[in-house]
């Protein structure tokens, strides 16, 4: 039951995007093709679990027993950046199919903060490492949802009439300030 809770409120109560704002950037700034939104969700899912699980055992195993707690975030930073460099060189050796998928994806993760934001989360919880785990994927799901909704939602505003002064990124934010009100909604479900 713990496990569906930490689910349920990482994907729709405290989503990353609408009730934490991290990962804001690629959420304006992918998010105008429902394709290029699913390739970035699932590259975030990939590198998010990755760097949560590598994150919590550089923590677990290194910062803390040390007293080096005080480097957390450059630490992470430093992790994260060499994780998705490590990912980006051995799916491009490995498999060039996904290389090419998420090829474009992989470099924008590295700066986003969604991605580190997760990581300092599961410690300042104290989760255990299954938890986080569990932390991590419903995040990077939540993530994945909000994108692929505010990517349909701008699709379909390219159809509509949108006065002048509106088109582009206006009517973008306050559609993606509609669609967080929609998310508060289950601010009480958890």
């Amino acid at each position: 039951m713990e496990y569906i809770l930490i689910i349920i409120a990482a994907i729709f109560v405290n989503n990353i995007l609408f009730a934490q704002f991290l990962g804001v950037c690629p959420f304006l700034g992918v998010s105008n093709r429902i394709s290029t939104a699913v390739g970035m969700g699932g590259a975030v899912l990939f590198v998010m679990t990755l760097a949560m699980i590598v994150t919590f055992l550089v923590q677990t195993y290194i910062l803390t027993p040390l007293g080096l707690g005080f480097l957390q975030t450059i630490a992470f930073i430093l992790v994260i950046a060499a994780l998705v460099q490590m990912v980006e060189i051995i799916l491009k050796k490995v498999s060039p199919v996904l290389y090419q998928a998420l090829g474009v994806f992989l470099p924008l993760i590295t700066t986003n903060c969604a991605v580190l934001g997760v990581a300092i989360l599961v410690i300042q919880k104290e989760y255990t490492l299954l938890q986080g785990t569990t932390f991590a994927i419903a995040n990077a799901l939540g993530f994945m949802l909000a994108m692929v909704i505010f990517a349909s939602l701008r699709e379909q505003l390219e159809l509509a009439k949108v006065p002048k002064g509106m088109r582009g990124m206006p009517i973008a934010l306050v559609t993606a300030g509609i669609l967080a009100l929609a998310f508060m909604g289950f601010a009480g479900l958890v």
